[in-house]
């Protein structure tokens, strides 16, 4: 579904651009990966181990609650779990020992702004896309990990945020 797939297409295309920049050849494993459901620790567990099992160091579940399975996979053998939707150091803190980020979909901005719309009797309903130019998603900080992802990298993630948000790089979900 496309609120998933968005996730995975967008941090595809980020290795892709990692790799175009800096000559590498990092793989992302698990695209077209899917659990079938946003329940169950159990396969999103299954999912992780699969994953590591080929390789995989990083580990990004696009799937809710399933998520807390892969981190704990991920806690267990040792590598970075990336969260989703709110800032999973603070709403699965049990696993910030190996929360690199997080994806955050900032549901806040877009309520915000609908309140301030009907109080401003300007608004229409319709559909609100969050994006990085209206707030609408984010990454979190690295909190724990805040030493150990080099500050030149953290530089060039901050100015492809800009360049994505200004459209000189695009995430391929356009």
């Amino acid at each position: 579904i496309p609120t998933v797939t968005i996730f995975m297409v967008g941090y595809a295309g980020g290795v892709k651009h990692y790799n175009e920049v800096h000559g590498t050849s990092v793989e992302v494993l698990g695209t077209d990966f899917y659990v079938g459901n946003f329940e169950s620790t159990d396969d999103g567990r299954r999912a992780a181990e699969s994953l590591m099992d080929e390789g995989a160091d990083v580990v990004l579940p696009v799937a809710g609650p399933v998520g807390l399975g892969a981190a704990e996979v991920v806690r267990e053998r040792g590598g970075m779990f990336i969260g989703v939707d709110a800032d999973m150091f603070y709403t699965a803190p049990e696993y910030k020992s190996v929360m690199l980020t997080s994806v955050m979909k900032n549901m806040d901005v877009s309520v915000y702004e609908a309140v301030k719309q009907v109080q401003d009797g300007t608004f229409e309903g319709g559909v609100s896309v969050g994006t990085l130019a209206n707030g609408g998603v984010g990454l979190a900080p690295y909190h724990e990990f805040e030493t150990k992802v080099p500050k030149a990298l953290t530089k060039e993630i901050d100015k492809l945020q800009k360049d994505l948000i200004n459209g000189k790089v695009k995430t391929g979900w356009e």
